[in-house]
């Protein structure tokens, strides 16, 4: 179920009339298992298969964590931990990479043995969502085995942590020691926060309908025939590309945790204006924050960090880059993609610049300074550099539009410029500046502005979403 479709719009407040008029004598425990109801129909609506996989990853980690507040015997927590690592893992990487190793492992004993061997794949579809709720459920378990949250013997408030449908197929991936105990504490309607929830979900699905949609037509139509297009086209289509997965998945984000707020939860923020970044380490704080600090916390800083010398901290700053290209994809662009912010990143660790910039940019300005937009552009550049490899279809397919960029056509004018959709993504990017020190660029937005005109803005961008919304386009990250 698409959060921009029709059965969205009539799935949602269905769910959340219900979830309010519930007398709170009973509430807190009967609004739980409603919407772990509505999660598992909202989710079951792609194909009602994938409930077992969900199902199946709740039990394992619930009975994990109950034995785990039952023993302090280190060597069966270990065993427990592993059990829930194992587990997930396992599931998510038979799902997700299966097929990847098996063809890339004939491809490689072709090469050295010179002789070709016949790869067995399995003809699975991958769960939506799967990715993300996996790295939620872990995070419960991990905690609960580290001793920083008692383990929850309320099933219904679990299994509603783990399923919650506005952020279960593309996050905000939350920690347990965040969302689960808002499962356990009684929930009152606050108009104020659920104002702000609409708000948020107003500016969501404009980034998504109107930016990642119109630029995704852009972006699609030279990616798919980039052998035919001018080097200053296949430039442009990739800037479209940054935009489209930027509006995209913050959108998606966006609605995602404005739901979340007209059901009384918080979710943590998941961008904060990543392309205004003056180097690789800024945007990772700013880029989907919640599985960039998941990796730090459970893995990153687990293996060492950067605190065991520079070989180690190099060694650690590729994995996790490289786990994190895993994650996304289940393909060698996605690796090459890992490898190049690692590439990126590490001459700011060595130097010990990456904590240089922690505020937020021009602060207490309206503009930036030279060397800020200098900063801005260049970060802005290398990302997007990398978004060739994570759009394309093969390793093949980006060498080949990197070669195409770098030809004499560079210099001629783009073939796909539409001026209508470089014009909105002109205004989204001042509306974004503008609310770069928010937790999303309307947060704040008109406060000061009258009534009449404040309702002006917000009737306007329904306009825009109704009139030059884009065609409808799948949620990016619903393929991760």
């Amino acid at each position: 179920m698409l959060f921009n479709s029709i059965e969205f719009a009539i799935f949602m407040p269905i769910v959340l009339t219900i979830f309010w008029l519930i007398p709170i004598q009973s509430r807190l425990r009967v609004q739980n298992i409603l919407v772990t109801v509505a999660s598992y129909i909202f989710y079951g609506w792609w194909d009602p298969r994938f409930l077992i996989l969900i199902l199946f990853s709740t039990v394992v980690d619930y009975t994990v964590g109950l034995q785990l507040g039952k023993t302090d015997a280190e060597r069966k927590r270990k065993l427990l931990l592993w059990t829930s690592v194992v587990v997930n893992l396992g599931v998510l990487g038979f799902f997700k990479y299966c097929n990847f190793f098996a063809v890339s492992f004939a491809s490689a004993f072709e090469t050295i043995f010179d002789h070709s061997l016949s790869a067995p794949t399995l003809n699975t579809v991958l769960p939506v969502g799967i990715s993300f709720y996996t790295l939620q459920t872990l995070s419960y378990t991990i905690d609960v085995y580290r001793r920083k949250m008692e383990p929850t013997a309320d099933f219904w408030a679990f299994t509603a942590f783990v399923s919650f449908f506005p952020q279960l197929v593309a996050g905000p991936i939350e920690r347990a020691t965040n969302l689960l105990p808002q499962f356990t504490q009684l929930r009152v309607f606050k108009y104020p926060m659920a104002v702000d929830g609409l708000r948020q979900i107003l500016w969501g699905m404009f980034t998504k309908m109107v930016i990642a949609d119109n630029c995704a037509a852009c972006a699609n139509t030279v990616f798919s025939d980039s052998a035919s297009h001018s080097g200053s086209t296949l430039v442009v289509g990739v800037i479209f590309f940054s935009f489209q997965i930027y509006g995209d998945f913050s959108g998606y984000s966006n609605i995602a945790i404005g739901t979340a707020r007209l059901f009384g939860f918080n979710l943590m923020t998941n961008f904060r204006s990543p392309y205004f970044s003056r180097d690789i380490a800024e945007f990772w704080r700013r880029w989907h924050i919640s599985l960039s600090t998941w990796f730090r916390d459970y893995l990153y800083i687990p293996l060492g960090g950067s605190r065991g010398g520079k070989l180690l901290s190099v060694r650690n700053v590729f994995i996790i880059f490289l786990v994190s290209g895993l994650w996304h994809g289940a393909n060698w662009t996605f690796v090459v993609w890992g490898a190049l912010h690692a590439a990126f990143f590490l001459p700011l660790l060595l130097l010990k610049r990456n904590r240089t910039y922690t505020d937020t940019v021009a602060t207490g300005r309206a503009l930036p300074s030279l060397r800020e937009l200098s900063s801005m552009l260049l970060t802005f550049g290398v990302t997007t550099f990398a978004w060739i490899f994570f759009r394309a279809e093969s390793l093949e397919h980006a060498m080949g539009y990197i070669a195409g960029i770098l030809s004499p056509t560079l210099l001629s004018w783009p073939s796909v410029l539409p001026l209508d959709v470089v014009t909105v993504v002109a205004l989204f990017l001042i509306v974004e500046w503008q609310g770069r020190h928010q937790p999303y660029a309307i947060a704040h937005l008109g406060f000061q502005w009258p009534k009449l005109v404040r309702w002006s803005l917000y009737y306007g961008i329904c306009l825009a979403i109704v009139a030059i919304g884009g065609e409808q386009q799948e949620f990016i990250y619903f393929n991760f």
